[in-house]
Protein backbone atom coordinates (compact mmCIF):
# COMPACT_ATOMS: atom_id res chain seq x y z
CA UNK A 1 0.00 0.00 0.00
CA UNK A 2 1.43 3.37 -1.02
CA UNK A 3 0.53 6.24 1.30
CA UNK A 4 0.77 10.01 1.04
CA UNK A 5 -0.26 12.89 3.25
CA UNK A 6 -2.27 15.77 1.88
CA UNK A 7 -4.43 18.72 2.88
CA UNK A 8 -8.19 18.64 2.38
CA UNK A 9 -9.26 21.50 0.11
CA UNK A 10 -12.89 20.52 -0.57
CA UNK A 11 -15.44 18.12 0.91
CA UNK A 12 -18.14 16.49 -1.25
CA UNK A 13 -20.90 14.01 -0.40
CA UNK A 14 -19.00 11.02 -1.77
CA UNK A 15 -15.36 12.05 -1.42
CA UNK A 16 -12.87 14.81 -0.67
CA UNK A 17 -10.38 16.77 -2.75
CA UNK A 18 -6.85 16.62 -1.36
CA UNK A 19 -3.89 18.84 -2.21
CA UNK A 20 -0.55 17.05 -2.30
CA UNK A 21 2.94 18.43 -2.82
CA UNK A 22 5.23 16.66 -5.26
CA UNK A 23 8.30 15.35 -3.57
CA UNK A 24 11.26 13.69 -5.19
CA UNK A 25 13.69 11.07 -3.96
CA UNK A 26 16.28 12.20 -6.50
CA UNK A 27 18.44 13.75 -3.77
CA UNK A 28 19.33 10.26 -2.52
CA UNK A 29 20.13 8.86 -5.99
CA UNK A 30 23.72 8.69 -7.25
CA UNK A 31 22.68 9.24 -10.89
CA UNK A 32 20.68 12.42 -10.24
CA UNK A 33 22.88 14.71 -12.36
CA UNK A 34 22.68 12.61 -15.51
CA UNK A 35 19.09 11.47 -15.28
CA UNK A 36 16.24 12.95 -17.31
CA UNK A 37 13.77 12.04 -14.57
CA UNK A 38 15.79 14.09 -12.09
CA UNK A 39 15.69 17.07 -14.46
CA UNK A 40 11.91 16.84 -14.73
CA UNK A 41 11.57 16.50 -10.96
CA UNK A 42 13.64 19.62 -10.40
CA UNK A 43 11.18 21.49 -12.59
CA UNK A 44 8.04 20.08 -10.94
CA UNK A 45 9.20 19.51 -7.36
CA UNK A 46 7.24 21.49 -4.81
CA UNK A 47 4.25 22.02 -7.07
CA UNK A 48 0.87 21.11 -5.75
CA UNK A 49 -1.49 18.58 -7.24
CA UNK A 50 -5.15 17.96 -6.54
CA UNK A 51 -6.66 14.50 -6.31
CA UNK A 52 -10.14 13.26 -5.56
CA UNK A 53 -10.10 10.74 -2.72
CA UNK A 54 -12.85 8.30 -1.78
CA UNK A 55 -13.82 7.56 1.82
CA UNK A 56 -12.00 4.71 3.51
CA UNK A 57 -13.33 1.92 5.70
CA UNK A 58 -13.27 3.98 8.89
CA UNK A 59 -13.61 7.53 7.51
CA UNK A 60 -16.42 9.33 5.76
CA UNK A 61 -16.22 12.70 3.98
CA UNK A 62 -18.29 14.36 6.71
CA UNK A 63 -15.52 13.44 9.20
CA UNK A 64 -13.19 15.84 7.39
CA UNK A 65 -13.00 19.61 7.28
CA UNK A 66 -11.11 21.91 4.98
CA UNK A 67 -7.42 22.19 5.98
CA UNK A 68 -7.34 18.79 7.75
CA UNK A 69 -4.23 16.75 7.00
CA UNK A 70 -5.25 13.27 5.83
CA UNK A 71 -3.36 10.12 4.97
CA UNK A 72 -4.42 8.65 1.61
CA UNK A 73 -3.51 5.26 0.21
CA UNK A 74 -3.42 3.46 -3.11
CA UNK A 75 -2.69 -0.25 -3.59
CA UNK A 76 0.67 -0.98 -5.25
CA UNK A 77 -1.06 -3.25 -7.76
CA UNK A 78 -2.93 -0.24 -9.16
CA UNK A 79 0.38 1.53 -9.86
CA UNK A 80 1.87 -1.59 -11.48
CA UNK A 81 -1.16 -2.30 -13.66
CA UNK A 82 -1.50 1.35 -14.60
CA UNK A 83 2.17 1.61 -15.55
CA UNK A 84 1.92 -1.53 -17.67
CA UNK A 85 -1.16 -0.19 -19.42
CA UNK A 86 0.24 3.28 -20.05
CA UNK A 87 3.72 2.18 -21.19
CA UNK A 88 3.40 -1.32 -22.62
CA UNK A 89 0.14 -1.08 -24.56
CA UNK A 90 1.34 1.77 -26.85
CA UNK A 91 4.71 0.06 -27.26
CA UNK A 92 3.13 -3.24 -28.29
CA UNK A 93 0.73 -1.56 -30.72
CA UNK A 94 3.62 0.52 -32.16
CA UNK A 95 5.66 -2.63 -32.83
CA UNK A 96 2.65 -4.48 -34.24
CA UNK A 97 1.91 -1.52 -36.51
CA UNK A 98 5.52 -1.36 -37.71
CA UNK A 99 5.56 -5.07 -38.51
CA UNK A 100 2.16 -4.84 -40.20
CA UNK A 101 3.22 -1.83 -42.26
CA UNK A 102 6.47 -3.48 -43.34
CA UNK A 103 4.62 -6.65 -44.28
CA UNK A 104 1.81 -4.87 -46.15
CA UNK A 105 3.89 -2.31 -48.07
CA UNK A 106 7.32 -3.97 -48.00
CA UNK A 107 9.16 -0.68 -47.44
CA UNK A 108 10.65 1.24 -44.56
CA UNK A 109 8.13 4.00 -45.15
CA UNK A 110 5.36 1.42 -44.71
CA UNK A 111 6.91 0.37 -41.42
CA UNK A 112 7.11 3.99 -40.31
CA UNK A 113 3.49 4.66 -41.23
CA UNK A 114 2.41 1.44 -39.54
CA UNK A 115 4.37 2.34 -36.40
CA UNK A 116 2.74 5.79 -36.26
CA UNK A 117 -0.71 4.28 -36.74
CA UNK A 118 0.01 1.61 -34.10
CA UNK A 119 1.20 4.23 -31.60
CA UNK A 120 -1.91 6.34 -32.21
CA UNK A 121 -4.10 3.26 -31.76
CA UNK A 122 -2.28 2.35 -28.54
CA UNK A 123 -2.68 5.84 -27.09
CA UNK A 124 -6.35 5.75 -28.04
CA UNK A 125 -6.74 2.41 -26.28
CA UNK A 126 -5.09 3.82 -23.14
CA UNK A 127 -7.50 6.76 -23.22
CA UNK A 128 -10.45 4.39 -23.71
CA UNK A 129 -9.25 2.22 -20.82
CA UNK A 130 -8.98 5.28 -18.55
CA UNK A 131 -12.47 6.46 -19.52
CA UNK A 132 -13.94 2.98 -19.00
CA UNK A 133 -12.44 2.64 -15.50
CA UNK A 134 -12.92 6.25 -14.32
CA UNK A 135 -15.55 5.23 -11.74
CA UNK A 136 -13.90 1.98 -10.65
CA UNK A 137 -13.52 2.39 -6.88
CA UNK A 138 -10.79 -0.28 -6.66
CA UNK A 139 -8.53 2.01 -8.73
CA UNK A 140 -9.14 5.19 -6.71
CA UNK A 141 -7.15 6.46 -3.72
CA UNK A 142 -8.89 6.21 -0.34
CA UNK A 143 -8.59 8.03 2.98
CA UNK A 144 -6.86 6.07 5.71
CA UNK A 145 -6.84 8.52 8.62
CA UNK A 146 -6.95 12.14 9.62
CA UNK A 147 -3.40 13.02 10.66
CA UNK A 148 -4.07 16.49 12.07
CA UNK A 149 -7.40 18.20 12.39
CA UNK A 150 -7.97 21.88 11.94
CA UNK A 151 -8.73 23.53 15.28
CA UNK A 152 -12.46 24.01 15.81
CA UNK A 153 -13.69 27.58 15.74
CA UNK A 154 -14.63 29.06 19.05
CA UNK A 155 -18.41 29.27 19.36
CA UNK A 156 -19.98 32.06 21.29
CA UNK A 157 -23.43 31.40 22.70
Amino acid sequence: MLTETGRVVAVEDDGVWVETIRQSTCGACAARKGCGHGLLNRYAEGRTGYIRVLPGDALQPEDCQIDDQVMISLPESVILKGSATVYLLPLVTLLAGAIGGMTALGTDAGGLLGAAAGLAAGLGLVRLHAWHHRDDESLQPTMVEIVTERPQALRLS
